[in-house]
């Protein structure tokens, strides 16, 4: 499933803490997991057809695209024209928590997508740290949303 691009924000905003925690759960074991794909190499089987290097995901990263697409927090827009997506993923200093979290899952749902089209980027962006970094940035402005809430339903 994924969210249309005009009302994404509107749905991203009405989720609740308790959805944000399957993604936000795997930020442990994202820290943890050494090696997120496998490029395997060339080969040629029995009837002589030659296959091209491919990736063979880590479960983590699976396990991520199935929760990404549950959730969902996939947006459907023109990612391939998203300049400031690209500099935003090139920028190894960005900081992420100035981000809003529309952008960010703006940002996920471009690097998942063009995974379709070059094959081992998403493991890349996971091996760079990238996906890790958006993932803490998401957790920390869900704590501050969740901690705003509470002490507006307090007042």
């Amino acid at each position: 499933m994924v969210l249309d691009e005009n009302n994404y924000k509107e749905r991203l905003y009405a989720f609740k803490h308790q959805d944000w925690q399957p993604l936000i759960g795997l930020i442990p074991k994202i820290e943890s997991t050494s090696q997120f794909g496998e490029v395997v190499g060339v080969e040629k089987d029995e009837k002589g057809i030659i296959h091209f290097p491919y990736f063979i995901e880590a479960p983590i990263v699976s396990k991520f695209l199935e929760i990404v697409y549950d959730m969902p927090i996939i947006i459907d827009f023109d990612w391939g024209a998203w300049e400031k997506g690209r500099k935003i993923a090139r920028d190894e200093d960005c900081d992420f928590n100035r981000l809003d979290l529309p952008t960010k899952c703006k940002l996920i749902t471009a690097i998942v997508r063009n995974d379709r089209f070059c094959e081992g980027a998403l493991v890349s962006a996971f091996e760079s740290g990238l996906i890790l970094r958006i993932l803490k940035s998401i957790k920390k402005q869900i704590s501050e949303i969740v901690n705003k809430n509470c002490t507006t339903n307090h007042s």
